[in-house]
């Protein structure tokens, strides 16, 4: 298949991380016959620099044009003062905003060579499987605020549309029906009327079990095999998947990808631009080289070589090999492009 996808490396540790996903999109084209075309474009703190615009219109053009957009991270703290004009975070939610991305998918892979280095119990990550599917272009991000007076007073105003969480519930009930069919709706509907809202609208579009996300965040940690498919907001699903990396093992472990109507899609790993490690080469490319499979399958509709990036990621774990995120005291990790190269050679079969 021929297929046209941007990359979008951005800032920090996004440039590192999206050559090793590059590297492995590249293995699978190689090796399917596929002519995937890569082309990179500024986004983020490097195109305030550059353009004075966190998403040029030449890189939203090349985004809308594209089969899918991969993006590393954006962010870091020369553009971190929170009074400027113009900031990194900014050009994300314009894109998923054009691109009409309105359901974020964040599985939670636990992998069983991983479980004895979490920090939990190995015997509460047994059977572990869960899939966040997160609200993401309403909610409190996108809502009405406002700076009132000197700056003492400020409100971000937490706004949902009965067809916003309609939408999305279909996303996560059609989820759900491909795995283990158990699906839990995040809410704080006991204080918050647009909560309340949440919950009505869900409960129209599928039959569902209804927590309040501070009681679930607990049950989160406690008992996270009893959960298959997890339905939230934009806010509550945001920090409760971030929450969830801790039974990967690490937040660099994380894909993501953000979907709309049609198969064209946005992937990126779920960590941030980690400017504390960038140009050191020990990122985790684990979470980029897992959004890249979510690509292949979600906007290619190439399931079964998805699946075959996955199970390479597994079985270099499984050899051992740990990026210093992972790996224990004692053990030499390897780095950023070890781990994908390592991955692009067991799909290659060396």
């Amino acid at each position: 298949m021929q297929a046209n996808i941007v990359l979008l490396p951005g800032d920090g540790i996004g440039p590192e991380v999206t050559a090793e996903a590059a590297r492995v999109l590249n293995a699978v084209a190689d090796l399917g016959g596929h002519e995937f075309q890569l082309e990179s474009h500024p986004m983020g703190g490097n195109a305030i620099d550059d353009f004075r615009n966190p998403l040029p219109p030449g890189t939203l053009a090349a985004c809308k044009a594209a089969d899918a957009v991969f993006l590393g991270a954006v962010g870091g703290p020369k553009w971190s003062d929170p009074t400027a004009e113009l900031r990194p975070e900014q050009g994300l939610l314009d894109l998923r905003a054009e691109l009409g991305l309105f359901a974020n998918l964040r599985p939670v892979p636990v992998f069983e060579s991983l479980v004895e280095f979490a920090p939990l119990k190995p015997e509460l990550l047994r059977d572990v499987d869960l899939l966040f599917v997160r609200e993401l272009t309403g909610g409190i991000y996108f809502g009405p605020r406002q700076e009132q007076g000197d700056g003492d007073v400020a409100h971000d105003t937490l706004v949902y549309s009965t067809a916003e969480v309609e939408r999305v519930a279909r996303v996560a009930l059609r989820a759900a029906r491909g795995r283990r069919g158990k699906l839990a709706s995040i809410d704080k509907a006991n204080v918050l009327a647009s909560m309340r809202l949440w919950r009505r609208s869900v409960t129209e579009v599928v039959e569902v079990t209804h927590h309040l996300v501070d009681a679930f965040a607990m049950q989160l940690m406690r008992s996270p095999a009893e959960y298959d498919v997890i339905l939230a907001g934009n806010m509550f699903g945001d920090i409760l998947s971030d929450e969830a990396a801790i039974l990967a093992g690490s937040l660099g472990m994380l894909p993501s990808a953000s979907l709309g109507s049609g198969r064209q899609g946005l992937y990126e790993p779920v960590h941030g631009s980690a400017p504390d490690i960038a140009g050191r080469g020990i990122a985790n490319p684990i979470g980029a080289i897992l959004s890249a499979a979510m690509l292949l399958r979600h906007s290619l509709d190439l399931e079964a070589e998805a699946s075959q990036v996955e199970a390479a990621v597994a079985a270099v774990l499984g050899d051992g090999l740990r990026t210093a995120d992972l790996a224990p005291p004692g053990q030499r990790a390897v780095s950023t492009t070890e781990m994908g190269r390592a991955v692009a050679a067991r799909l290659a079969g060396a």
